[in-house]
């Protein structure tokens, strides 16, 4: 059976989409994206991003959280250590070549290979950025505490971006890891984790110690609780709600929400 043209989404209609949104021209916008529910796309992926491109102009620019797909966490010891005879085969992480983790979905992957994008260099918080600041929200990211002071995340609050949720669950919002970093609150979890950098003297191990982001930063709040609070958050009559394709959306000022979530952080658990 032929498959009607009308089933397509175009990179011209995407981009009506983000405009009616509200992402316009030389914002910075993070985006988070569950791409199968956006619906059928000519080009796939590389449609969103260039009506992305498309939307902010030639000022603006992209960003995508994408980690790195080392899943090499099931060797560490009890200190974060690679056992000796397991280093020379774990790949070093590479900011130009390692691969976005997969668990974000295909989008950052898109993203961080696109002609043009660059890449911070902290492994587990590095950022893909595409456009006219790309360079600055990359550059000199922390490899400790790298969702705190001076990372791509902190950079997107200063510089008043955006968060763009597109059809991808509440509480994968990462900028709510830079919310956990600045809370005052006690007893937040901190990892360690020895990681293998490619550099070209050849590949170099370091510790490197972070927050825990792959649970509540303290024991007591629910898993998924960072739905729960940009619930609270767009409960004050913050945030847009609209459609990209066929995928529900949602776009955010970042710095609103940052103040929003530390102070509900410290309200609870400070």
């Amino acid at each position: 059976m032929t498959e009607s043209p009308h089933s397509f989404r175009t990179r011209a209609a995407l981009r009506a989409d983000l405009a009616a949104l509200g992402v316009g021209a030389s914002d910075a916008v993070m985006v988070h994206a569950a791409m199968r529910r956006v619906g059928r796309l000519l080009n796939g992926p590389d449609a969103l991003i260039g009506a992305l491109r498309d939307a902010v102009g030639p000022g603006g620019t992209i960003l995508a959280y994408t980690d790195w797909d080392a899943a090499y966490d099931g060797l560490l010891d009890a200190e974060g250590r690679v056992p000796p005879a397991w280093r020379e085969h774990v790949p070093p992480f590479d900011p130009a070549a390692s691969r976005a983790i997969r668990d974000n979905g295909i989008l950052p992957e898109f993203l961080r290979t696109t002609p043009g994008a660059l890449r911070s260099g902290n492994p587990g918080a590095s950022v893909a950025a595409l456009g006219a600041q790309a360079r600055w929200f990359t550059a000199d990211h922390p490899l400790d505490y790298g969702y705190g002071e001076g990372s791509p995340f902190a950079k997107l609050v200063e510089a008043n971006g955006k968060v763009l949720m597109v059809g991808a669950p509440l509480d994968t919002m990462t900028l709510l890891h830079h919310a956990e970093h600045l809370a005052r609150i006690p007893g937040k979890r901190v990892r360690r984790c020895e990681v293998p950098f490619a550099t070209q003297a050849g590949v170099h191990w370091r510790m490197i110690e972070e927050f825990d982001t792959a649970a509540p930063v303290v024991a007591g709040l629910p898993d998924d609780y960072f739905a729960d609070l940009v619930r609270d958050f767009l409960a004050t009559g913050q945030g847009a709600h609209g459609s990209v394709g066929e995928a529900p959306a949602l776009l955010v000022e970042a710095a609103p929400l940052c103040r929003f979530a530390v102070a509900w952080l410290e309200e609870r658990v400070g």
